[in-house]
């Protein structure tokens, strides 16, 4: 393979434990100087995501991200070394002022994933996280520089290994964004 969708796609797809609890997650900085983010729960809805907002390792072309309630995510060491992205974005990115890695996305704004934290596990250190369901924003990657002409690679790629491929999110989100939508106008309607 002449590309990197994702180093923990690579050489296959591992299944996560379904019942695993949570644990923590770490910046790439060395030593006691890390961020630590502490999650109480496993995630949900883990997806290859290929847009251009989420961080990814050096060389992939996706980044592999799942959600958990918000209430269930804490920093737990060096939260002064966090900075938001872009204040400008849906998702407040919280990445590491030093080594820049995304240590969690949290949605403010009315939207359908309120309360919901965007989270990469490959920052554990630990197994039995939800492995990827599916793979979003896959055309996304051309806008980054790849080949379009290869796309067919990539998709293949991904079937290969039993996952969805989308150029948004999976249908399941996506009709949660459509009936959180459909209630704000019909609430607007009513007024």
């Amino acid at each position: 393979m002449s590309f990197s969708i994702h180093p923990l796609l690579d050489n296959g797809l591992t299944k996560g434990d379904p019942n695993k609890a949570g644990g923590k997650l770490y910046c790439h900085c060395q030593g006691s100087a890390r961020v630590e983010v502490t999650l109480a729960s496993n995630t949900a809805h883990n997806h290859a995501c290929g847009c251009s907002k989420c961080w990814k390792p050096k060389g992939a072309l996706f980044s592999i991200v799942g959600v958990v309630p918000s209430d269930k995510v804490s920093v737990t060491a060096h939260e002064d070394k966090l900075h938001i992205v872009d204040s400008s974005a849906v998702i407040q990115r919280y990445a590491c002022k030093e080594c820049g890695v995304h240590l969690y996305g949290r949605i403010e704004v009315d939207h359908a994933f309120k309360g919901l934290d965007f989270v990469n596990t490959e920052l554990s250190e630990e197994t039995g996280w939800q492995e990827p369901q599916f793979a979003a924003f896959v055309s996304s990657i051309i806008e980054q520089g790849f080949d379009p002409e290869k796309m067919g690679d990539i998709r293949q790629r991904f079937r290969s290994l039993g996952l969805e491929t989308y150029d948004c999110l999976s249908p399941p989100l996506m009709d949660l964004i459509a009936t959180h939508t459909a209630k704000k106008s019909s609430a607007a309607k009513s007024k």
